[in-house]
Order: C-alpha cells, then sequence, then structure tokens
C-alpha cells in the first residue's frame, strides 16, 4: 500500500510540474523553415564582411556575419558543392549537407576569406566547420558545413554601432 501510494504521488507531481513548467525545450521547438534557398542577390554594400561568429541555441546553430555597410544582397542555399569565388576550386566541408552563403560584400583587409576554419564550431548539434570560400569582385562566399539537409533560416539585423549582421540559423531537427 506504502509503495502504491508513493508511486502515485511521484505522479501527480511530475504531472504538475510539467503543466506548471509547460512542455519540453525540444518539443517547443518553432523550426520549421524550410530547406528551400534564403535571400536575394542584388546590391553590394557599402562597408566590408569584418566578422564571422557562431553560438549554440536550444533548438539551432547560429552562424552571425557582420558587414560594416548596408542593403547588401544575400543567399543562403544547400547546394552539391561550395566552390571558391573566382577560381571556381571546391571547398571541401565535413558534414552530411553543405550550404553556400553569398554575402555581395567585399572582405575587409586581413579578414581570413579562405581559411578552411573561420569559426570553431567543434561540439556543435548541427554545424560541422565554417569555410572561407573567397572574396572576388566584392562579393564574399562562405561555406556552411551541416550534419544533414536541415531547414534554416537567414535574416539581417542591425548592428550596434552601424552595420548590418546576416543571421542564419540552422534547426538541431525537423
Amino acid at each position: 500500500m506504502r509503495a502504491l501510494f508513493g508511486g502515485l504521488l511521484a505522479l501527480v507531481v511530475s504531472a504538475a510540474l510539467v503543466g506548471v513548467l509547460g512542455t519540453p525545450a525540444s518539443a517547443a521547438c518553432d523550426t520549421a523553415w524550410g530547406s528551400l534557398p534564403k535571400g536575394t542577390l542584388g546590391d553590394y554594400s557599402d562597408g566590408p564582411l569584418e566578422r564571422v561568429r557562431t553560438g549554440r541555441q536550444t533548438c539551432y546553430d547560429r552562424l552571425v556575419i557582420e558587414v560594416a555597410g548596408s542593403n547588401f544582397g544575400h543567399r543562403t542555399e544547400y547546394v552539391d558543392q561550395v566552390v571558391q569565388e573566382g577560381s571556381g576550386k571546391p571547398v571541401p566541408l565535413r558534414g552530411g549537407a553543405k550550404l553556400r552563403i553569398i554575402v555581395q560584400a567585399a572582405a575587409a583587409p586581413g579578414f581570413p576569406a579562405v581559411s578552411p576554419n573561420l569559426a570553431d564550431v567543434a561540439g556543435y548539434t548541427t554545424f560541422r566547420q565554417v569555410a572561407g570560400a573567397a572574396s572576388f569582385e566584392s562579393q564574399t562566399t562562405i561555406g556552411l558545413g551541416v550534419r544533414a539537409r536541415l531547414p534554416f533560416r537567414a535574416f539581417t539585423l542591425p548592428r550596434d554601432g552601424g552595420g548590418t549582421r546576416l543571421i542564419v540559423d540552422v534547426a538541431h531537427a525537423w
């Protein structure tokens, strides 16, 4: 009888906590972004691409590309192979899928536009590698190796002190 009472009490407390705390974070992820291309090419930035950084979120991994200018074209899409700007040389990327990110902004002096590791993504859920695929004629391409072809979104936000951030989020799951 005591074991039955203890089991029922545990069940009631668990149900109450789920009701108070809500659903688990993984169930609350709203990442129905799809995997089709995002963004439009067109205008070129009046300032250079200066920096790339990454972050891990509960439902997705995030790539942030910081550009000194504004109103520039960009396009993010899954491709079979990312190639270098100008040369067409393939860029090897780790992961089961490859995102090509084109930013219509020249790389700033000193930016490692052809680096095989623009950011350390060791331990990330979705990202496998961030590589520079060169900057040529005021356009910079970045390759993003991801675990699998997963939903993603790409959008811009103003940057503190001027400029723009291009944000690319890739979901952890469908």
